[in-house]
């Protein structure tokens, strides 16, 4: 929906009313997760998304025959909430390992060429455990190696902690390390240089483990001892589009009120009714949504926001929150929230037969600065999920990630056609195998524009900021990504604790149930 189709809140149209307990604002994966918890304790449950599609980032795109994933495609296993939220909607028979064959990077080469390598398989993020490993020197070189190697020998900080990911690195294992090994990696999970990120974010732990072993490697080392075996990511058979769908299902059978095409425009404070206090209803909540029809108006005890990062700040400002804390949503001192990352997906579904070898593994990482390649990553989608190599047998299906926070788009203002050609160079460039438009049997664009990571520098304290000011504020909550960090195993939990301190607002005595 645009701007110029949500009807002006002029006093031209009269809203129409209606009711419930509580209006969860955002129907990403976030949102319906928040809405089903407070449904199932027998709350009424509004449930409104700006688009025609729920799920957020957990999209699909139809191709060639073929449903496939637009976003996610894979969860992290950590901490075992996803699989708990699968169990629990009977998909956990379709449960899927991706193939262990693992990733290649393509960097910049010599003569001003290219050149590719298969990634480590022993580091964190990038950062090796063994520096002079046969692996890691194929990528950096001996003298990259040996500067890695330093790390040993480099007293380790013992008083206060390192903070940023990219200054722990390049101090201590050299640029070679940071450029080639590390940049990849985190533009293309976070979408964000690692000069940028948090290093108690993306590795937890890793401040702790270096400070026993004594060096970076040795920490690294370490955390990769204590992993559990078995897959940090899985994924779904059928593909992740079909956890939003069993979501829905189950909105509709807990009677949640689920209104698409509904941009929420306002969100207020409603003030105290009632002539003495024995009267006095407890102060709520006014959310209104424009529609194609027209304008929606609720009144409500519980309102979770789990829209995008700019509505939802947008939405909590306007609505007062703290009275004087509105700078919160502005960032400490007034400074601005950092700028959402613009990610651009592109997938091809191709006639060719070259690629069911693998030549890559399951996909390729780009070192920044390769020439004649625009994409930061490729996906080898039938390569990397064995149900998917079925389902689209004997075609092969490609996903190309394009877009580094703090850079221009590289798809701005292409046509689609542009948009494939470029896609096409790419995937025969990253994949070292000849492409053409002969062998293209489809190809599709899904564009991200709002999507706020957790791990950037200084964003867990504005988070902690936000959230002191919503505990003032008993009946409002604040959920999805843009709080809650990167992934569906970050997102499902915060989304059900978020919706469990409003269940535990209103079955409490005095409550609005």
């Amino acid at each position: 929906m645009t701007d110029r189709e949500i009807p002006a809140l002029d006093g031209e149209l009269e809203p129409e009313e209606r009711t419930a307990d509580v209006v969860v604002i955002g129907g990403g994966v976030a949102g319906m997760v928040a809405a089903l918890e407070c449904a199932k304790v027998g709350l009424r449950v509004s449930l409104l998304e700006r688009s025609d599609q729920l799920g957020g980032c957990v999209g699909r795109i139809e191709l060639d025959g073929l449903t496939l994933d637009s976003g996610a495609e894979s969860f992290a296993t950590r901490g075992g909430a996803v699989a708990e939220m699968l169990t629990t909607l009977g998909l956990e028979g379709d449960i899927e390992k991706p193939n262990p064959a693992g990733a290649w990077l393509v960097m910049p080469g010599p003569s001003g060429g290219t050149d590719a390598a298969p990634l480590p398989r022993t580091g964190m993020l990038g950062i090796p455990a063994n520096p002079l490993g046969d692996d890691v020197r194929r990528i950096i070189g001996w003298r990259g190696a040996i500067r890695a190697y330093a790390d040993r020998l480099i007293p380790i900080l013992k008083i206060g902690r390192y903070r940023n990911l990219g200054h722990l690195v390049s101090s201590r294992m050299g640029q070679a390390v940071l450029d080639r090994l590390v940049t990849p990696i985190s533009a293309g999970v976070y979408s964000t240089d690692p000069n940028e990120l948090d290093l108690d974010v993306v590795a937890p732990g890793l401040n702790q483990a270096m400070t026993r072993t004594g060096s970076l490697s040795g920490g690294v080392g370490q955390l990769v001892e204590e992993r559990k075996a078995g897959s940090a990511v899985l994924g779904l058979r059928g593909g992740m589009h079909r956890l939003v769908d069993a979501l829905a299902v189950q909105l509709d059978r807990f009677g949640v009120e689920v209104v698409r095409a509904a941009e929420a425009t306002r969100l207020a404070r409603m003030s105290p009714t009632g002539s003495d206090s024995s009267e006095k209803r407890s102060q709520g909540w006014r959310v209104e949504a424009g529609t194609a029809g027209g304008i929606l108006r609720y009144e409500v005890a519980y309102v979770i926001v789990a829209a995008p990062s700019d509505t939802s700040r947008r939405l909590l400002d306007e609505a007062a929150l703290g009275r004087t804390d509105a700078a919160t949503l502005r960032g400490p001192q007034g400074g601005a929230w950092p700028p959402a990352a613009s990610v651009d997906i592109v997938t091809l579904v191709l006639d060719a037969p070259e690629l069911a070898a693998a030549p890559r593994g399951t996909g390729v990482l780009v070192a920044a600065g390769t020439p004649g390649i625009a994409a930061k990553a490729l996906t080898h989608s039938t390569a990397k999920w064995r149900w998917l190599a079925d389902a689209a047998a004997p075609r092969q299906v490609v996903r190309l990630s394009y877009g580094r926070a703090g850079e221009p788009g590289p798809l701005t203002g292409l046509d689609e056609g542009a948009v494939t050609r470029l896609a096409l160079a790419d995937a025969s460039a990253l994949l070292g195998v000849p492409l053409d438009g002969t062998m293209l049997r489809a190809a599709g664009r899904t564009s991200w524009r709002d999507a706020l990571s957790q791990a950037t520098l200084g964003q867990r304290d504005r988070v902690r900021d936000l959230e002191q000011v919503l505990a003032a504020e008993p009946g409002i909550e604040a959920t999805g990504s843009w709080v809650a960090g990167t992934g569906l195993a970050s997102v499902i939990p915060h989304a059900l604790e978020a919706a469990r301190r409003i269940r535990h607002l209103a079955v409490r005595p005095g409550g609005h149930s």
